[in-house]
């Protein structure tokens, strides 16, 4: 059986290491956690954070997809930073618990970028 430090190579890590770890604002305040992440099939490289925020004991919470560039980890904080504000946040593209994000749709992903200030690459 492995334990959670074994699944973390320098500085690779494995996504199931990721996912429930925090994210905090540019102030150091927990907004949220990674519920999943998104990863492009062609050029593997970790496309979106799907960030799980509000509600209560992870009940009723609202999903953001995040561009996984807007995210840096914090060594300090053991978490990623982001320069998203709360307000930002809940004004962003999100979905139900209750729904999924249609990945399929290049235009709600475009939107999505768009919204962050992602360039398009």
């Amino acid at each position: 059986m492995t334990t959670m430090n074994e699944r973390e190579y320098g500085n690779l890590i494995g996504s199931d290491k990721v996912e429930g770890t925090a994210v905090y604002g540019a102030d150091d305040s927990k907004i949220g956690s990674i519920e999943r992440v998104m990863i492009d099939k062609i050029s593997g490289r970790v496309s979106y954070a799907v960030l799980g925020f509000g509600g209560f004991l992870g009940l009723g919470s609202d999903h953001y997809p995040l561009p996984w560039q807007s995210l840096k980890y914090d060594t300090r904080l053991g978490g990623y930073v982001t320069g998203v504000t709360e307000q930002q946040l809940r004004g962003g593209p999100k979905f139900e618990a209750e729904k999924d994000w249609n990945w399929a749709d290049a235009t709600g992903n475009r939107a999505v970028d768009d919204y962050y200030g992602v360039p398009v690459a």
